[in-house]
């Protein structure tokens, strides 16, 4: 909503009345932003539920809080110079790549457990509870 929000004030501004694309280059920045962040969210969304229900619950919270603060950054460094939100790409890439490597844990603890009745379920789950802290280093 944050996100929509600054589109429609800054294309308010900058064209006057309606919702147009063709603009300042400030109008081009946030509506860019705001596509680029509507087009990760779905990835996002599946590899938090995967993770979740597959792995851990706690870090893959803890990993899903802290990608709503990157992209947060991410689009405020979007709407200054393009250099500025390369961090909060970098960052969230990072954090998508850890939920995705939680998932993959989470189904490979799955197929250990149907063939060869091996659980490591606790193992996992205290490897990713020590990993999700790391997270908060940029």
């Amino acid at each position: 909503a944050f996100f929509a929000n600054k589109v429609e004030h800054e294309s308010r501004h900058c064209n006057g009345k309606g919702m147009q694309r063709q603009g300042s280059s400030s109008f081009d920045r946030v509506y860019t932003a705001n596509q680029n962040c509507g087009h990760a969210y779905p990835t996002f969304l599946a590899v938090l539920w995967c993770a979740g229900l597959l792995c851990s619950q706690a870090p893959a919270a803890f990993a899903g809080l802290m990608y709503l603060f990157v992209r947060q950054k991410y689009f405020v460094g979007y709407l200054g110079e393009r250099t500025q939100s390369t961090p909060g790409y970098l960052f969230g890439k990072r954090i998508i790549l850890f939920l995705f490597l939680m998932s993959v844990a989470g189904i490979l603890n799955y197929y250990l457990i149907f063939f060869f009745g091996s659980d490591f379920e606790i193992h996992i789950k205290t490897i990713t509870g020590a990993i999700s802290p790391l997270l908060l280093i940029p």
